[in-house]
């Protein structure tokens, strides 16, 4: 996805009167640069599931994995639909970015041993990541790897000049 740039509109309602519409490339290099996202699924019961994990920006989506029994991969399984953010924990400055779309499965190996390399070069040699039958293999255990391709993402610009930004991608 490198050079595309998706539609944006500031939200004029949660924005000061001096703000404009915040670039992509800075909300892309925030979900390229962020050691934590949160991930919010729905249980099958209706009831949200939100948890920290870590995660890799790249081709154009958001990557993470997890066991299969895990909360989260059962969440999935029953409904695809996710929300990811990440950012800081400060009113003064920054932005937060809110990533909406679906969860699907990667089993693509060839795929698996590329984003294997970004996660350990992103958190080190300790999140080294082999690649067997479509899945992660991580100290003995196996992680089913989901990509998120932002259907739309939120920027909240914080500060003197706060602001809302929609992008949208399609």
């Amino acid at each position: 996805m490198s050079g595309f740039e998706p539609f944006a509109e500031l939200d004029a309602r949660y924005s000061h009167e001096s703000a404009t519409a915040g670039p992509w490339p800075a909300a892309e290099e925030l979900l390229t640069t962020a050691e934590i996202y949160w991930l919010s699924t729905v249980r099958p019961d209706g009831r949200p599931h939100v948890t920290p994990l870590i995660g890799v920006w790249a081709e154009g989506a958001l990557y993470f994995s997890t066991g299969a029994a895990e909360r989260k991969a059962r969440n999935l399984a029953a409904n695809p639909e996710v929300m990811l953010t990440t950012g800081v924990n400060t009113m003064s400055q920054g932005l937060d970015v809110v990533v909406e779309g679906r969860a699907q499965r990667v089993t693509d190996e060839e795929r698996l041993h590329r984003l294997a390399a970004a996660w350990e070069s992103k958190y080190g040699p300790e999140w080294h990541f082999d690649v067997r039958d479509g899945a992660f293999l991580h100290t003995g255990h196996v992680a089913l790897v989901f990509e998120v391709s932002p259907r739309t993402v939120f920027g909240f610009g914080k500060g003197a000049v706060f602001s809302q930004t929609r992008w949208r991608f399609g």
